[in-house]
C-alpha cells in the first residue's frame, strides 16, 4: 500500500500552497493546521532546507463518521498534505496526501474502509487538479 497519494507542480511555492488550499476545499476540506517546516528547523536548530509546508487537512463529516467507528481514529487525524520542494530541482513542487487506506490498516477496522475510501477519492480529485500525477 502507497503511503501517499501524489502530484507534482511546476510553479512558485506560495502559488502551490494557495492552489493547494483551493483544491483541498473543492473537495470538502478544510486546513485546521499548518506547520511550515524548513522556519521551524531555521529557528529551532539553525538547519536550512528547502520550503516544506505541512497542512493538516480535514473534512468534518468524513472526521465524524471516522470517530463515531472508532474513536482511536483522532490519532490519524487530521488528514497530513505536504507541499515541498523539490531539493535538487527548486521550479518542481511535490504535493503529498496521506493515503486515508492506512487507516483500515492501521486499526485493521473495516468498518473505516467506506470512510477512507471517500477520503481517497477526494484528496485524488483535488490533486488532479493540480498536475499530471495524481
Amino acid at each position: 500500500m502507497e503511503l501517499a497519494l501524489s502530484t507534482t507542480m511546476q510553479t512558485g511555492f506560495d502559488d502551490a500552497v494557495d492552489a493547494v488550499r483551493e483544491a483541498l476545499a473543492g473537495q470538502g476540506f478544510g486546513i485546521l493546521t499548518e506547520i511550515d517546516m524548513a522556519a521551524t528547523l531555521k529557528t529551532k536548530l539553525g538547519h536550512d532546507m528547502e520550503d516544506y509546508r505541512i497542512l493538516g487537512a480535514c473534512n468534518p463529516p468524513l472526521a465524524q463518521q471516522a470517530v463515531g467507528i472508532n474513536r482511536q481514529i483522532g490519532l490519524l487525524l487530521p488528514c497530513n498534505v505536504v507541499v515541498r520542494r523539490d531539493p535538487d530541482d527548486a521550479g518542481l513542487i511535490h504535493v503529498e496526501a496521506m493515503n486515508p487506506e492506512l487507516m483500515v490498516e492501521v486499526t485493521s477496522d473495516p468498518q473505516l474502509r467506506p470512510v477512507a475510501t471517500d477520503a481517497g477519492a477526494r484528496l485524488a480529485a483535488a490533486l488532479k487538479t493540480l498536475g499530471p500525477d495524481a
